[in-house]
């Protein structure tokens, strides 16, 4: 299998607490070609450890032109803020987070994803021998 190298950027984000308040946040994304349906988007708090979430890379790019996803993540575009921002809604037991994107860092990072691995040959970067392993070492 061809090795290619890690796509990651930092993001400034906001989470968004009430129409008037909100706190700032780095959000890291990071896209490896060995898993490419996947984006890991990691949260740095005030914890040890950063709050990691993984996100399909097609939805991150769905939500981009419209609302996408159900259940624990959902993405839009933010109305009335033309190009600028993007929501991603993350859900779990523990709560749920509002999280405010820069429209234009997510584009920037999903073409380096696209220039690495383009979106409908996804399925050639699995290797699918090992997987099949992984499967039978689990059952």
């Amino acid at each position: 299998m061809e090795s290619l190298k890690t796509v990651m950027q930092a993001v400034a984000v906001r989470v968004v607490i009430s129409r008037a308040y909100s706190l700032s946040m780095c959000m890291s994304l990071r896209y490896e070609p060995t898993d490419p349906y996947v984006v890991r988007a990691a949260f740095f708090a005030d914890a040890d450890k950063p709050v990691e979430w993984v996100l399909g890379r097609d939805l991150l790019a769905d939500g981009l032109r419209g609302s996408a996803g159900c259940g624990d993540i959902r993405i839009w575009p933010a109305v009335g803020r033309g190009d600028e921002a993007m929501y991603i809604v993350l859900g779990s037991p523990e709560g749920t987070a509002l999280v405010e994107v820069p429209v234009q860092d997510v584009m920037t990072f999903l073409e380096n994803t696209e220039a690495l691995v383009p979106r409908g040959t996804e399925s050639g970067r699995i290797d699918w021998n090992l997987e099949v392993a992984n499967l039978f070492a689990k059952g």
